[in-house]
């Protein structure tokens, strides 16, 4: 081989490795990091580690909720279980169950009221004389009418006569001693916590940055256990994360409490949950996590000898656990043994029965919570697809004591850097400079411990290093390489591209091109982009591009390439014709309308509108692009039969769901948007007609000149009380006709209510496409939907009728009062979570000055048992009209 084409192909590796590591790094950065998960969980799992024998996790399972009754338990009996762990030897007890909230009273006074009304009732005033002077008058008769013995032997072996002034008396006495014991769980919980000694309870942090107003101070029974012992920082770039909001025990529990630790699970983009943030950061305070403080009291060490090494690391005692810069331990999660599970679990139910032999708790770590199903959430871990929070708080344990943590050095970006620059080298110059058998055998021994090194060194000394990106380069280099060298002349300006071309462009317009036909319009643009020089056979390819868009009715897309081309030659074929009638101002939000081009309805396209290009779905002509909804791209439109504007909501079924569906959900969404075409309500947008054109599903309806409510969602920009609870009345009696004619929305939000800029009424919209979105999957496998709106039985997946709307328009009152959303989480699972189990954030504590009548509206609303909610929009608009009088 020539020196010459050596350098030459030396010149084409190095450009190789740039193209590739943008890519990596840049491009397909999310791909590479599935990869580095998925690494990671099968290292994680080849680990030889055994839990430690000193957890046993007592479980309020199913068998013990059958056989004690449904969860939650009286509190009373949750203390007797303490007391029974206590008795028994425990060392400490840790508990994954929040007491945010005091035990109900309302059953002491229902008792009370009870007892008082036995108390003056005949049952006790008057029955037992009359029984008893019955008895005497029956026996005197029997006495002078010998027929009358057998009647009266019957009635003095009756229960009448024998017991029943017994039975109303015990009765009496038992109801005054349940009425006496209501409402003492919190005194009697907080009492076996106190008496334990080293009992850990849970609080809850809600994420995110501060905007300006510093947090709501915590009670001291809280702050005392903060971390005092902190390092200097010399990393300003390094801290824990930043919690807003925080739910904690009440103060009576709270305060018997030997610590009070955070309970937050963290799971990264793919759902599954890897690290454990052992501090976050509070009004300016650190606070240590749940299972931090657990392993400390188990050491016999307080919150006061927990130091924090800020980006570095948390040290327990003389234990140093090294974390990320955000104070996260990568937790080690253990493996079934022996066929059965990691840790030790007994049911609740045999402990509080005294089936379990004497001492088996004792100098244990206890740890509580509830696992039976549907009664907690579960997550994903690297070892299990559904983990309850107690099982992943024994992991978290287990992790700290024993040092079975992962580490990711602080040397490995450097060390993986160093790594893919050294197979830079090797793919630019040595490697074309080898025979072709002994590059291979090289480049397969450089793969293989690309792969089993970075494995080994995860399993043997929990260090966990990047190289993926490096395992995946190396035979691509080897193949780029090898391939010049079996055809040196095939240099990228002479192999099908443009003279002039800068390496590499012939490929991408190859790529370019192959992805146009197809089908994958956006990723062909991408590729075309990064084409140098800009000549004319790339316009021109270009343009074809962006008149592919347009035939996919994706003019948003193509109006994206006429620009790009523009910006290069302003004067090709007709592109700035093109751009000009893509530049109509859209200041209404997607079924809104410019209110300087707002015409009656049943007028014609606006002014400046009608040089759009001739294009038609149905019977409908379209004018002009008004926005881009969930699914689709919205459009203005005009019916030429009588002259009607319409806004034109387009649906690309075929895209969004597989092949082997796509019959089935074409047929569901004609059939709800059948049965939302026959609502006929002030409030609601009508639809007109439905159809399908070239594989595009489409929803023509009312066409209304406004925006949504989306606009009036921040705190800067709230609508008045008053006018808020006007709209959210007529919204809530329009749901109320839907669910009358058997239509549940399934996605009330503020995106779908649009307020008539004329009238300032309010107009609920995506009737039928709510339930075509509902629990399905895109091609991608994205759920469709508004989390933050659902109710809890969405969430779970549960069958909805109109009271989930009616939680959804719940939530959408109360942002639009405050300006905040009341469920709030850094992750899919912890929203879900937050909705399904956790209570709201009292709306006055958000925005003092609201009246006091909105606030049991807005707890009914958003109740978690759709029993407790309104069970009609009627009532809700009644009250909130109430409220607003």
């Amino acid at each position: 081989m020539s020196v010459k084409l050596v350098e030459r192909d030396g010149f084409a590796g190095l450009l190789f490795a740039a193209v590739f590591a943008l890519l990596a790094f840049a491009v397909f950065d999310r791909s590479f990091e599935s990869l580095e998960r998925y690494t990671y969980d099968l290292a994680l799992r080849a680990r030889e580690r055994a839990p430690t024998e000193h957890i046993r996790i007592v479980a309020i399972d199913d068998e013990s909720i059958r056989s004690l009754g449904r969860w939650p338990w009286p509190r009373q009996r949750q203390a007797e279980l303490i007391d029974k762990l206590r008795a028994d030897g425990a060392r400490v007890i840790g508990i994954t169950v929040p007491y945010s909230v005091p035990e109900s009273v309302i059953g002491a006074e229902t008792l009370n009221a009870l007892r008082g009304w036995l108390d003056a009732s005949p049952l006790t005033q008057r029955v037992p004389a009359e029984i008893e002077r019955f008895g005497r008058d029956l026996a005197q008769a029997a006495a002078d009418h010998p027929r009358l013995r057998p009647l009266a032997a019957a009635y003095a072996d009756s229960t009448l006569a024998r017991d029943y002034t017994r039975l109303i008396t015990e009765l009496t006495a038992r109801i005054g001693l349940a009425a006496d014991q209501a409402g003492a769980g919190d005194a009697a919980l907080a009492a076996a916590l106190s008496a334990q000694g080293r009992a850990i309870l849970p609080m809850r942090f809600v994420l995110g940055e501060a905007d300006g107003r510093p947090p709501a101070p915590l009670p001291d029974y809280v702050r005392r256990h903060a971390l005092t012992t902190i390092a200097a920082n010399m990393d300003a770039g390094a801290a824990p994360l930043q919690a807003l909001g925080a739910q904690m025990p009440i103060a009576t529990i709270g305060d018997a409490a030997a610590g009070i630790g955070h309970l937050h699970l963290m799971a990264d983009v793919d759902g599954k949950v890897r690290v454990e943030p052992l501090v976050l950061r509070y009004d300016d305070a650190l606070y240590p996590s749940l299972s931090l403080l657990i392993a400390a009291a188990a050491l016999e060490l307080a919150a006061r000898d927990i130091a924090v090494r800020p980006g570095k690391a948390v040290v327990l005692g003389d234990r140093v656990i090294d974390t990320d810069r955000a104070l996260r331990m990568r937790t080690h999660f253990y493996r079934e043994r022996d066929g059965g599970a990691a840790f030790v679990a007994d049911s609740a139910a045999d402990v509080l029965g005294g089936r379990l032999p004497a001492g088996r708790y004792r100098d244990r770590v206890v740890l509580i919570g509830t696992t039976a199903a549907g009664s907690v959430e579960t997550f994903a871990t690297p070892v299990s697809a559904a983990t309850t929070p107690v099982i992943g708080l024994a992991h978290a344990v287990s992790t700290l004591l024993q040092g079975d943590f992962v580490v990711r050095p602080a040397w490995a970006p450097w060390v993986e850097g160093a790594v893919f620059a050294a197979l830079a080298s090797y793919v630019a110059l040595l490697l074309p400079r080898l025979a072709t058998l002994p590059a291979a055998a090289v480049t397969a021994l450089l793969t293989l411990l690309l792969v089993t090194g970075p494995f080994a060194l995860m399993v043997g000394q929990g260090l966990w290093i990047k190289l993926s990106i490096a395992a995946v380069f190396l035979p691509a280099g080897h193949f780029f390489v090898m391939l010049r060298k079996r055809k040196p002349d095939a240099h990228p300006a002479r192999a099908g591209g443009a003279q002039g071309d800068a390496p590499g462009a012939a490929s991408s317009r190859a790529l370019g091109l192959y992805l146009q036909r197809q089908g994958q319009l956006d990723e062909a643009f991408e590729a075309l982009r990064r084409v140098r020089p800009i000549d004319e056979p790339l316009l021109d390819q270009l343009y074809g591009l962006a008149l592919d868009f347009e035939r996919d009715h994706r003019f948003d897309r193509a109006e994206a390439v006429y620009r790009y081309i523009g910006a290069h030659q302003p004067d090709y074929r007709d592109v700035h014709r093109k751009l000009d009638r893509a530049e109509q101002p859209i200041e209404t939000e997607i079924l809104g309308e410019p209110k300087a081009q707002a015409q009656p309805a049943g007028a014609g396209a606006p002014q400046g509108a009608t040089d759009i290009p001739v294009s038609t779905l149905g019977r409908y002509q379209i004018d002009r692009t008004l926005g881009k909804g969930s699914m689709g791209v919205v459009y203005l439109g005009r019916d030429p039969k009588i002259g009607r504007r319409v806004a034109i909501k387009t649906l690309a079924l075929s895209q969004e769901f597989a092949a082997d569906k796509l019959a089935g959900v074409k047929e569901r969404f004609f059939r709800e948007a059948e049965t939302a075409g026959r609502l006929h309500h002030p409030n609601i947008v009508a639809i007109y007609d439905v159809g399908e054109q070239d594989g595009l599903a489409y929803i023509a309806m009312e066409f209304v000149d406004g925006h949504d409510l989306t606009r009036h969602v921040k705190p800067d920009a709230l609508l008045p009380v008053p006018e808020v609870l006007r709209l959210i009345a007529d919204a809530a009696d329009a749901l109320d006709y839907a669910h009358g004619n058997g239509i549940v929305h399934r996605d009330v939000k503020p995106a779908n209510m649009m307020l008539v800029a004329a009238s300032r009424t309010v107009k609920l919209m995506d009737f039928g496409i709510a339930r075509l979105t509902d629990s399905s999957k895109t091609k991608t496998g994205t759920i469709l939907g508004s989390p933050s709106y659902m109710s809890p039985e969405q969430i779970a997946g549960k069958r909805v009728d109109g009271r989930s709307d009616l939680f959804s328009l719940g939530v959408t009152l109360y942002q639009l009062l405050t300006g905040a959303l009341p469920f709030q989480a850094n992750s899919m699972v912890n929203l879900m979570m937050r909705i399904a189990a956790e209570p709201h954030p009292p709306i006055l504590t958000l925005r003092p000055d609201l009246p006091a009548a909105i606030v049991p509206i807005i707890d009914r609303l958003l109740e978690k048992s759709a029993d407790a909610r309104y069970a009609r929009g009627a009532e809700v608009a009644r009250d909130l009209r109430a409220a607003a009088a």
